[in-house]
């Protein structure tokens, strides 16, 4: 069975960190990409962060450039969102997904459907 599942989130204080983590099974990740989105209550999903498989190239949306930091183990088939220096404004359930690329900088998202449960991230004092 293909399946993404998100872990890590929790409740953190402003300026704290978290750690998430996306485990594959089913499938290797090595072949593709594999980003991070988000969706906030009341908002729509957005896209954080992307990392190619090809290259290496990674994707931030403006917001979360130079606090959060996504990586891949294709050996343990894993990826990871740092998250530091949260703001309330990064509360959100975060999902990982495959669909997504980074070509010349920019993130591409073919759509943001959901694999697994999400993790939630909630910041708050």
């Amino acid at each position: 069975q293909v399946q993404l599942v998100e872990s890590g989130g929790g409740l953190v204080q402003p300026g704290g960190s978290l750690r998430l983590s996306c485990a594959a099974s089913g499938f290797s990740l090595e072949h593709y990409a594999i980003g991070w989105f988000r969706q906030a209550p009341g908002k729509e999903r957005e896209g954080v962060s992307c990392i190619n498989s090809s290259d290496g190239s990674t994707y931030y949306v403006d917001s979360v450039k130079g606090r959060f930091t996504i990586s891949r183990d294709d050996a343990k088939n894993t990826a990871d969102l740092q998250m530091n220096s949260l703001k309330p404004e990064d509360t959100a359930v975060y999902y990982c997904t495959t669909e997504c690329a980074v070509i010349g900088g920019m993130g591409l998202w073919r759509n943001f459907e959901i694999w697994g449960q999400g993790t939630l991230v909630n910041v708050s004092s």
